[in-house]
């Protein structure tokens, strides 16, 4: 008969648990919550995979730059995107998205985009003119798998709430606020 002594297997077992899960966790940063006239979203951020644009939407949001803007691109079955200051301004609407002044002026100036973060549904994006080291402020919600968005554009979030909300946004509905959910 052999005596195996089943709690040093058990406790082996749960240290390596709290280790995955403690990698996975510190992979997500703030959460970003996004609150519309057509309800509210939140989606958590990948710092680790991209810095530099977790860090400069942070600084966006903790401005307030997002707040009053409205969705500018909205096609079912693609994306939902804003980030046009421009587009608080109705009387400038066949301009909003378009353009150098389409932007907060000062671009990421890197391209992040890992082969683990791809265009799934529910993935936030950086919309960019021509090459993704000039992304700047605008963001977009995958509405269904995107694969060939995959290498072109950076992920840096995903929805973990409200993923009702992006579907039904139409161009000129409001982003009433952004903020982080610390």
């Amino acid at each position: 008969m052999i005596n195996a002594e089943p709690r040093p297997l058990l406790l082996s077992a749960l240290c390596g648990c709290f280790v995955f899960i403690a990698a996975v966790s510190a992979q997500v940063g703030p959460i970003i919550v996004v609150e519309t006239t057509k309800g509210t979203f939140a989606f958590e951020t990948y710092p680790a995979d991209a810095p530099a644009t977790v860090a400069h939407i942070v600084d966006l949001v903790k401005r307030g730059f997002y707040d009053g803007q409205r969705v500018h691109r909205a096609q079912p079955g693609f994306v939902v995107q804003w980030g046009d200051p421009r587009s608080r301004d109705l009387s400038r609407e066949a301009d909003w998205g378009l353009g150098a002044d389409a932007s907060s002026g000062t671009p990421i100036g890197v391209a992040e985009m890992p082969k683990t973060r791809t265009h799934t549904a529910g993935a936030v994006g950086m919309a960019h003119m021509g090459s993704p080291a000039r992304a700047d402020s605008q963001i977009y919600v995958t509405l269904a798998d995107r694969p060939e968005l995959n290498g072109k554009y950076t992920v840096f979030g995903h929805i973990i709430s409200g993923a009702d909300v992006p579907p039904r946004l139409e161009r000129g509905d409001v982003i009433v606020k952004m903020s982080l959910r610390e």
